[in-house]
């Protein structure tokens, strides 16, 4: 009984803070009215405030006092933990004022509504996320429920209402800006900029890490909507929206499936979004082409490879490495795409050379490692042990091939190419080679320790696409 009544009274505590965390957030509207000097000081003064903040102050005593006998020693272990991220979240925007700063009066400056919207979505909209996140963890308790752990039931519903009220919160910032500043900016960017940022801070705060989220998702969101924000490139806002719908749903579907994990979620949304708006709809229906695949050959004779101890770890369940790894040329590609559209012919190849490279090589290992002759090591040609680095099959040839051709195929089928036959070869032989080129990596560089799986696939897929483009070059 002692201990739920511990816990109902560090909710209570954790209400405060995360209050006191979102009122942070306030300093948004000074920014119209004072300097970015002034407000570089000010964040400055905030981090050394907390750094010398006595623990026996009325602040802290508001905020994590506890009143149950002997929980001293939790009181300071909470006490520097509250502290240490509200020092954490000083700390990311004094560097966001500081990087804005420096960059002022440059061409790459870092704009003052970006660093806005960053703020909103760390304070607001992670804020709000633990009311709700702790709000379940109570209900959860006055059920009679002894786990009050946080699991994914209470993470999924908290990181949508991160990614609403960050979304909300940092586009009512960028018009706060906007209109007392007279920044020429359209409300298209404030809203653009506000979805990438609100997801990026999602996707942050889903991936387990010993960096704080105080820390993360600030700089993070505010790196993403700096880097989008040079482009100069925007949509209408209901264009917007329906992107982040689609890609959401989507990626709750795969989610539920267990297909993917909540950072492969908001990563594969984020990623969704991008390519919708800076492409169209059907090259993210083509990329989800190959997570469908992915995902259902994972589970193929799933007991069977894990009996042999080749199956996927986490059940066959991706996460963000295996979303970015596979489809960072994909998401480059679609940028270009709506950046450079009169080389637009040339740029679709080769999105389909790196989507098949990913489903080719995904299908060659999934199925390849079931096959019952023995496998050979593509650098020596000799025979090798099943699931070695660079160890390759003729059945799992034959899927990257089937793999590649699949995704040729689509287009095809959806008229998104003149010349059928063009598509299907350049996408086949990109698809094929490049998977042969994750063998030849795996064989050589992950072998020695100089690239990671995620790494081998993330060069490979790049391969997968020059590969096409070049053959599509040669061809014309």
């Amino acid at each position: 009984m002692e201990g739920i009544q511990g816990l109902f009274e560090k909710m209570d505590h954790e209400y405060r803070r995360q209050l006191l965390h979102a009122a942070f957030g306030l300093l948004i509207l000074l920014f119209p009215f004072i300097g970015s000097e002034v407000l570089l000081l000010l964040s400055f003064l905030i981090i050394i405030g907390l750094t010398f903040l006595p623990e026996d102050s009325q602040i802290n005593k508001y905020l994590y006092k506890k009143t149950l006998p002997g929980s001293r020693e939790m009181l300071t272990g909470n006490i520097n933990e509250g502290l240490k991220s509200a020092k954490n979240l000083a700390i990311a925007v004094f560097i966001l004022m500081l990087i804005g700063s420096l960059l002022e009066f440059t061409p790459y400056q870092l704009p003052l509504y970006v660093i806005a919207g960053a703020i909103a979505v760390s304070t607001f909209g992670t804020s709000s996320a633990n009311f709700m996140r702790h709000r379940k963890k109570l209900q959860s308790l006055r059920q009679g429920s002894k786990n009050s752990a946080v699991h994914d039931y209470y993470l999924l519903p908290s990181s949508i209402v991160l990614l609403v009220v960050g979304i909300v919160t940092a586009y009512i910032a960028g018009i706060w800006l906007m209109y007392w500043q007279g920044i020429d900016v359209s409300l298209n960017m404030i809203f653009f900029l506000a979805v990438i940022g609100s997801i990026t801070g999602a996707l942050f705060e889903s991936i387990p890490s010993r960096i704080d989220n105080n820390l993360s998702v600030p700089l993070g969101s505010g790196m993403s909507m700096w880097l989008f924000s040079s482009f100069g490139y925007s949509v209408p806002p209901q264009q917007m929206f329906f992107a982040l719908v689609f890609s959401i749903v989507l990626g709750y579907l795969a989610y539920r499936t267990k297909i993917a994990d909540l950072s492969a979620l908001f990563s594969a949304s984020l990623l969704g979004v991008l390519i919708i708006v800076f492409s169209e709809l059907f090259w993210f229906i083509l990329l989800l082409t190959f997570f469908i695949l992915g995902g259902a050959f994972t589970k193929y004779k799933y007991r069977y490879k894990e009996s042999i101890g080749l199956a996927q770890s986490k059940g066959g369940v991706r996460s963000y490495e295996n979303v970015f790894s596979n489809s960072t040329a994909a998401l480059v590609l679609a940028i270009c795409y709506g950046i450079y559209p009169q080389h637009a012919e040339l740029i679709i190849f080769a999105y389909l050379g790196t989507v098949a490279t990913a489903t080719g090589d995904t299908l060659a290992s999934e199925i390849g490692t079931t096959a019952h002759s023995q496998p050979i090591m593509i650098t020596t040609l000799k025979p090798t042990h099943a699931g070695v680095d660079g160890a390759v099959t003729i059945l799992g040839e034959l899927a990257a091939i089937l793999g590649s051709m699949a995704i040729g195929l689509l287009p095809v089928l959806f008229g998104k190419v003149d010349n059928a036959f063009l598509a299907l070869a350049v996408t086949t032989a990109g698809g094929f080679l490049g998977t042969n080129v994750d063998s030849l990596l795996g064989a050589t560089l992950q072998k020695r320790g100089l690239l990671t799986n995620s790494g081998v696939n993330f060069v490979a897929t790049f391969a997968g696409a020059i590969i096409s483009g070049v053959i599509y070059l040669l061809l014309v």
